[in-house]
C-alpha cells in the first residue's frame, strides 16, 4: 500500500505477504453478503411469543426511510454487520502474527480511521470494500447507531475497486449542453417504487434513449459510434450455470433474453478505442453479489475493459424500494455536472445513514470510476 496518508518507511515499503487463501477470503465475503440479507434485508419483527408481525413484513426492505423504526433492533442488526465486516478485513484477509503483517495491519488501520480519504483497492480479488469496517482499539459495546454507521469504510471514504490499469479513455470530452444518457430497463420491475421518477430525471435535461429489449441493446452496443455519458440499467439479474467455468452473471430486459459480459466483448471488441466511455449504473438484482465460485464483476469488468469509465452497482441483493431511491439521488446529482461519482457515492452512503438511518448505501460499490464526472456547458457558450 502507498499514499500520502501513510508514513514513509526508510529503506522499504508498506508490504506484507498474506497467509489467507483466496477461496477462504471469497467464502468470508459471501458469508458477509448473506448476513446482510438474513440480518437486515429479510429482518422480520416478532411479537412477544416470537410470531412474525405480518402487518410489518420485512420493514427494512420495504422503505428507504427507517427513521421511525425502533432503535434497538436496528442498532443490533447494523452492529452485527459491522462486526462481520471488520472481521473479514482484519481477522481473515489481514490475519497473521509475523512482524510485516502486524505492521501492515497497524498502518492500514491508522490510515482508515481518518475521514475523507480516496481509497483504491487494486486487486483481482474482489471484495465488498465499502461494506468492510474499522473501529478503534476498544469499540463501545453499546455504541449509538451513528457511531456504528461511522465504522463502515463506505461511510468514511471514497472507494473504488480496480482489477487492472484503467482502460484507455482518450482526451476528456468537451462540455455538453445536453448529456447523452440511456434507460435500459424492464418496465415491470419496481412498479411500486420511484422507478418512474428515475426515468423522468434521466430525461429531464438530457438526450435519453430508452431500451427494453436485447435486440435494442445489441443494436446500440455494436455501433462503433455508440457514445453515452451515463448508462443506467434497471432490470433483473441472476447467475447462470456455466460448467466447468464459474457461473455467469446475466441481466435481462423486458423480453427476457440474457445479456452478459460475453455480449459486451462480442459487440465492442472491434471498437476498443471508440468514443464509448460512459459511467454505468448497473442497478440490477444480484449485479454485485460476492460468491466464492463466481466473478460477480465480470459484466462490469467487460464494460470497463471496453471503455466504460466505471461501473456502480449493488453488492448484495438490493431491495427494489431502496434501489430506486438510491438511483434517483445518484442520477439527479450526477447529471447536474461537476461532481465525481466517488464523491456522490460517499455522500449518498452518509445521506441515507444519517437522514434515514439506512445502511444500504454502503452496499453500493464502484468498479473504477471514482473520478468520473459530467462536465456541462453553460447556456450561450460553445
Amino acid at each position: 500500500m502507498s499514499g500520502t496518508s501513510l508514513p514513509s518507511l526508510q529503506g522499504t515499503e508498506h508490504k506484507a505477504d498474506l497467509s489467507a487463501r483466496p477461496e477462504e477470503v471469497h467464502g468470508a465475503a459471501a458469508r458477509l453478503c448473506a448476513r446482510w440479507k438474513e440480518r437486515f434485508v429479510d429482518f422480520q419483527p416478532v411479537d412477544e411469543q416470537g410470531r412474525a408481525l405480518r402487518v410489518r413484513n420485512r420493514p427494512y426492505a420495504s422503505s428507504a426511510d427507517l427513521s421511525t423504526e425502533p432503535e434497538d433492533p436496528l442498532r443490533q442488526a447494523v452492529s452485527d454487520l459491522a462486526r462481520s465486516g471488520e472481521s473479514l478485513l482484519f481477522d481473515t484477509l489481514l490475519r497473521g502474527d509475523d512482524v510485516q503483517t502486524e505492521a501492515f495491519r497497524s498502518y492500514l488501520r491508522s490510515a482508515l480511521l481518518r475521514d475523507g480519504l480516496r481509497v483504491r483497492f487494486d486487486s483481482d480479488l474482489h471484495l465488498p470494500w465499502s461494506m468492510l469496517c474499522i473501529s478503534g482499539d476498544s469499540p463501545e459495546p453499546a455504541a449509538g447507531l451513528d457511531t456504528v454507521f461511522s465504522r463502515f469504510l463506505g461511510y468514511r471514504h471514497q472507494i473504488e475497486h480496480t482489477g487492472a490499469a484503467y482502460a484507455w479513455l482518450g482526451p476528456r470530452r468537451a462540455p455538453l449542453l445536453q448529456p447523452v444518457v440511456s434507460l435500459n430497463h424492464d418496465p415491470r420491475v419496481g412498479r411500486a417504487t420511484r422507478a418512474d421518477d428515475v426515468a423522468k430525471a434521466l430525461a429531464a435535461d438530457a438526450k435519453c434513449t430508452i431500451r427494453t429489449t436485447y435486440d435494442e441493446l445489441v443494436r446500440d452496443f455494436g455501433d462503433a459510434d455508440f457514445d453515452e455519458q451515463l448508462t443506467y440499467f434497471w432490470c433483473h439479474g441472476e447467475f447462470l450455470s456455466n460448467e466447468p467455468e464459474p457461473p455467469v452473471l446475466v441481466i435481462r430486459l423486458e423480453d427476457g433474453v440474457s445479456f452478459d459480459g460475453h455480449s459486451v466483448r462480442e459487440l465492442r471488441a472491434a471498437h476498443r478505442h471508440s468514443s464509448f466511455r460512459p459511467l454505468v449504473l448497473l442497478n440490477a438484482c444480484h449485479a454485485g453479489i460476492i460468491r466464492a465460485n463466481a466473478d460477480p464483476s465480470f459484466l462490469g469488468r467487460m464494460l470497463i475493459d471496453h471503455g466504460a469509465e466505471g461501473v456502480l452497482g449493488p453488492q448484495i441483493a438490493m431491495p427494489q424500494a431502496f434501489a430506486a431511491e438510491y438511483a434517483l439521488e445518484f442520477v439527479t446529482r450526477y447529471l447536474r455536472g461537476g461532481v465525481t461519482a466517488g464523491s456522490i457515492t460517499n455522500d449518498l452512503a452518509r445521506h441515507f445513514a444519517t437522514r434515514y438511518r439506512n445502511p444500504l448505501g454502503f452496499a453500493y460499490g464502484l468498479h473504477s470510476g471514482m473520478d468520473a464526472r459530467l462536465v456541462r456547458a453553460r447556456e450561450g457558450t460553445t
